[in-house]
């Protein structure tokens, strides 16, 4: 089970969404859903999926939060792993696209023989991308953040904070902006790639308008094995106290993260109903989670 994993935040489409990605993508399935009642948003699905070994949650949980480009998710076809890396880009790429936009049409640009930038009918985008791998390999499916409006020039700060913050990290790659790219500033990030917890991510940095920023539509679930380890983390990514709830917070960068016992997984899929009806309970009543009360919750004391 990976440490860090993306969560998608849906009105009600999370089960639909993901039988859809997992007919879009290869090696894929749904590994879990979970039904959670009398939420403040209702009855929720959570939907546990795998797409081509990136492992994702989602929630259905009512029409607060809109998906928009800040965070996007590359996807990889190496051409020196597979002969049909082309054709199946163009596959992959031909399905998101029903009922979706193209935010970059799919063509041939500087950094890639083959490259489009595409939102798919539910909102979450997709950079799909040729490569031929050199040096170390990454992953098929990587989380990327674009910072933009007043965080654009802040993408290097905050590979930077959360290297220092995550075990098993290291930075990867890293391009700036030359002279002459306005409005792209010289000096940000035209590009970079990072590892935390083992999971890579990108960021880059964009000074063209855009009329989005960082919202709750996308978090990461951080899962943790110790009370210890939720409050190192919590304390360190917290910067927002109104947004503390549930387990969700909100780092200086507006970036949302969800910090989570590994063992609450187990209570929601292994418990019975009423279990699962007294841990939801709990903690829909927390901000920063706290095991012992959940542990108490499942057991009925």
């Amino acid at each position: 089970m990976s440490k860090i994993i993306p969560h998608l935040w849906y009105d009600n489409e999370a089960k639909e969404a993901a039988e859809f990605y997992v007919s879009v993508f290869p090696e894929s399935e749904i590994t879990d859903i979970t039904t959670l009642y009398d939420t403040p948003s209702g009855d929720c699905d959570q939907v546990s999926f795998t797409l081509w070994g990136q492992e994702f949650m989602s929630i259905s949980a009512g029409p607060f939060f809109t998906f928009n480009p800040s965070i996007s998710f590359f996807v990889h076809f190496d051409k020196s792993q597979d002969e049909n890396a082309d054709e199946k880009l163009v596959e992959v790429w031909d399905k998101l696209s029903e009922g979706g936009q193209a935010l970059m049409p799919l063509n041939q640009y500087p950094f890639s023989d083959k490259y489009g930038w595409i939102q798919d009918k539910y909102g979450v985008t997709w950079q799909l991308m040729l490569t031929n791998s050199e040096g170390e390999e990454r992953p098929t499916i990587v989380p990327s953040f674009l910072f933009v409006g007043d965080k654009c020039g802040k993408a290097e700060e905050a590979v930077n904070f959360y290297l220092s913050i995550f075990n098993n990290a290291q930075m990867g790659n890293i391009a700036h902006y030359p002279a002459g790219m306005e409005p792209d500033k010289e000096g940000s990030v035209m590009f970079s790639d990072f590892m935390l917890e083992s999971q890579w991510f990108a960021a880059m940095d964009s000074g063209k308008p855009h009329g989005f920023d960082f919202n709750e539509a996308i978090s990461f679930m951080v899962k943790c094995d110790s009370q210890e380890e939720i409050d190192n983390y919590w304390n360190k990514l917290s910067v927002v106290p109104e947004a503390e709830e549930c387990g969700w917070l909100k780092d200086q960068f507006g970036v949302s993260w969800q910090i989570v016992p590994t063992e609450m997984d187990e209570m929601l899929r292994n418990g019975t109903a009423d279990q699962i009806n007294r841990v939801t309970k709990a903690f829909l009543g927390m901000k920063k989670f706290n095991i012992a009360e959940l542990r108490r919750a499942y057991n009925g004391e």
